[in-house]
């Protein structure tokens, strides 16, 4: 076999492709753009560069107060909330609605079942 050398032409930029002329078109159509949508913006939203919402001086706000121990306040809110789920009292005494504890409420649909609710074994 003979050796046979193929000739690879070293890699350059074709200057057929794209022209300096375009790229400088298309970079000045690019600001051109970029101008004309800034333009638009301001346009549209004329006050958008007077902040009228700020009025000087600035108002002194609070410091936000923090738990001092946020496990002792979830305890005592828990505690609440289940004093009030196992007593009685009134939820609006104007129309007499009544909170009662769970356990008797439950006691009371278990023996008399709930009104309206069809009874066990009745056809549907």
């Amino acid at each position: 076999m003979a050796d046979t050398q193929v000739l690879i032409p070293t890699a350059r930029h074709e200057h057929g492709d794209i022209g300096a002329g375009f790229i400088w078109a298309a970079t000045a159509s690019m600001l051109g753009l970029l101008v004309a949508c800034a333009l638009l913006v301001l346009w549209l939203y004329p006050a958008s560069l007077s902040d009228t919402a700020l009025q000087q001086p600035l108002p002194e706000y609070p410091e936000p107060s923090l738990q001092a121990d946020p496990a002792a306040a979830m305890r005592t809110f828990h505690a609440q909330q289940m004093q009030q789920l196992d007593s009685t009292g009134w939820v609006d005494r104007q129309h007499d609605v009544l909170h009662i504890p769970i356990a008797d409420a439950m006691r009371i649909v278990a023996h008399d079942g709930i009104p309206g609710w069809p009874a066990v074994g009745a056809p549907p």
